[in-house]
């Protein structure tokens, strides 16, 4: 297991290298700078900006200053925000999207592992097919649609929560988590049913029946845990997911997250901040995909057997 996981983390080393390279040179190439904009800034003045943050230096020496930066765990000084480095800036909005996160991710396992259940435990009914269709929908219904719908009906019409803000009224979490967490909610589903079926097929799930354990032993005791997998291998991709992908439920719920920052960034051209924000979500990409294969390994004994077993 320790070199399985070992292994993973060296491969990370050239994935993220990549990410890095391509980041950079991206935002070089995109038209404009970070101090161009609608009012002229004086050449002078210019000149001493692209001296202070090294933007007079041949692009690939600004690379390679960029990388021995990294090495050092400095993503650089902000662009737009003077006198703030982008780890400061990281460090003040990261936490808001991580709680949004991981509520979305609350909300993603309850609701879709209750529906997935449910559908495979009445395989063709309409047990099955409501639960199912509403997943289908929440896959194919984009947050940008979703978070107003929710404002017009739980916000406005009901009254029943707020519709922006975060921390500062009781409630005013759930219509941001929920948004976020609907569309991963539908995935979870759709896994928990598949997973579920195919492990409520299996003799040992039948001896068990056969022996007259209670059927609510039998779903938690006997298959949930088998069932489950394709749902926790699901979860590491889907947090860091849930973490990247919180731009637009951020803007909609002004939500003080990270996502503010990064939007900001692209708009600004502040290449500093757009390269720490992204290198910074990469790195969480693979730890928590690692994570997700650790737990399936550790849920599935043979899994297990077989990554112990690797030289």
């Amino acid at each position: 297991m320790w070199r399985f996981i070992a292994l993973r983390l060296l491969q990370a080393i050239p994935v993220l290298l990549i990410v890095i390279t391509v980041t950079f040179f991206l935002v070089r190439f995109a038209p404009g700078g970070p101090f161009s904009g609608e009012k002229a800034v004086i050449p002078e003045v210019k000149a001493a900006l692209e001296a202070q943050y090294r933007l007079d230096q041949p692009l690939f020496s600004q690379y390679l200053a960029y990388l021995s930066d990294l090495a050092h765990g400095n993503f650089g000084p902000s662009f737009k925000y003077p006198g703030r480095s982008v780890n400061e800036l990281i460090a003040a909005g990261f936490p808001a999207t991580f709680e949004l996160g991981l509520y979305a991710l609350l909300i993603a396992v309850v609701l879709g592992m209750g529906a997935g259940i449910l559908a495979a435990l009445r395989p063709n009914t309409w047990s099955d097919y409501l639960p199912m269709s509403a997943a289908m929908i929440g896959i194919c219904m984009p947050t940008l649609l979703l978070g107003p719908l929710l404002v017009l009906v739980f916000g406005l019409h009901l009254d029943w929560l707020p519709v922006s803000g975060w921390g500062n009224v009781p409630g005013d979490k759930l219509l941001p988590s929920l948004t976020l967490g609907a569309a991963y909610a539908a995935y979870v589903a759709r896994l928990t049913r598949g997973g579920m079926l195919e492990v409520l097929s299996q003799d040992y799930i039948r001896t068990a029946r056969a022996k007259g354990l209670p059927e609510r032993t039998v779903i938690l005791k006997h298959a949930l845990r088998g069932g489950v997998i394709p749902v926790v291998a699901f979860l590491g991709p889907a947090f860091a997911g849930l973490l990247s992908g919180s731009f637009v439920v951020e803007s909609v719920f002004q939500v003080p997250g990270l996502g503010r920052f990064f939007v900001q960034a692209a708009f600004n051209r502040d290449y500093t901040m757009i390269l720490g924000s992204t290198i910074f979500f990469a790195t969480l990409i693979v730890l928590f995909n690692l994570l997700s294969d650790v737990l399936a390994a550790w849920l599935n004994p043979r899994l297990r057997a077989d990554l112990g077993g690797r030289r």
